[in-house]
């Protein structure tokens, strides 16, 4: 293969990546900036924080204090970056900043991630309830096995217990829209191009074959965790940038067939409950929360999830079977 081949199979692979891109881009944006904009006005006028206040029998059944609920319902709402913040205004225990970091790391940002699971073969509402009650499973089982004397001791933060926000008056809306349009537009330039530098990577990778050598490399640890090989790459990218800024790739692979709704789904199971390993995790180590237990719960109730949904497969297949002799 000569230099000048190389140099336009290459270049040929990045213009088949500006559509897709584009088409993922406008995708996530009509989700991400009108969630946005909706939780700003619930969180300016306390409607969040009374919802929060809903979930408070819900934290006490997990070991966890009622004013937790907040964070818990930010980063269903949003990201693990405002739980985060809502986390450093409160009193807590590293035992139960452990608990409620692995219920975040579950179900965060569902609106955008189960719309983009929606995309690539799965129900958003069986997605939803899957995060969110695997969420609960996970911190009923580590409020039973952390040891009660596992970082004891408070972590400081504002206050013992969240108070309602002050009454939003009008003169300060224009200033508050004002730094959300500030924060939006970073996240937009953000969004653009990381999905396009992904796009990117991956319409070269596949014209060089090295997705298909990625495939066949990670194609038994696949199978172990209960997923086609074929969902390699994706498992990776997931795992690295997250669902959102991977949904590019997935999306993608699932309108050209080389991924079939079926498959999707099935890995949606798995990312539904684990994923963005990286980035995720070293947000909550860098509060404190031990790696061990941000990765490796999560990690197994997903494989778990799997293997779980493949056996229902096959229940409803054999009693379809029965039901038709």
């Amino acid at each position: 293969m000569d230099q000048k081949s190389v140099v336009h199979r290459f270049f040929s692979a990045l213009g088949r990546a500006w559509k897709p891109s584009l088409h993922t881009i406008r995708f996530l944006l009509s989700i991400m900036v009108p969630v946005s904009l909706f939780v700003l006005a619930l969180e300016k006028t306390g409607l969040l924080f009374t919802a929060s206040r809903l979930l408070d029998p819900i934290m006490h059944f997990v070991g966890l204090p009622g004013e937790s609920s907040l964070v818990f319902l930010s980063a269903i709402l949003l990201n693990i970056y405002s739980a985060i913040a809502v986390i450093g205004t409160l009193q807590l225990s590293l035992r139960e900043i452990t608990i409620l970091a692995v219920m975040c790391l579950i179900a965060h940002n569902l609106i955008v991630e189960c719309t983009v699971m929606r995309k690539t073969g799965s129900s958003a509402t069986k997605m939803v309830f899957l995060r969110i009650f695997t969420a609960l499973a996970a911190a009923f089982i580590l409020n039973y096995i952390l040891p009660a004397g596992f970082g004891a001791s408070k972590m400081q933060g504002l206050s013992a217990e969240l108070a309602p926000p002050a009454a939003l008056s009008l003169q300060e809306i224009p200033e508050i829209l004002k730094q959300w349009a500030l924060q939006m537009g970073q996240l937009i330039l953000k969004i653009a191009i990381i999905v396009s530098l992904l796009m990117a990577a991956q319409k070269v990778m596949e014209e060089f074959g090295i997705l298909e050598l990625l495939g066949n490399i990670t194609g038994p640890f696949m199978r172990l965790l209960g997923l086609p090989p074929s969902t390699g790459f994706l498992w990776i990218v997931a795992n690295i940038i997250g669902l959102a800024y991977g949904s590019a790739i997935m999306i993608e692979r699932v309108e050209s067939g080389k991924l079939s709704l079926s498959e999707g789904e099935l890995f949606n199971h798995h990312v539904g409950v684990s994923h963005s390993l990286l980035e995720d995790t070293l947000l909550f180590m860098a509060i404190g929360v031990p790696l061990f237990w941000a990765v490796v719960p999560r990690f197994i109730l997903a494989i778990v999830v799997v293997w779980l949904e493949r056996g229902r497969r096959i229940l409803f297949r054999k009693s379809f079977q029965v039901g038709t002799l």
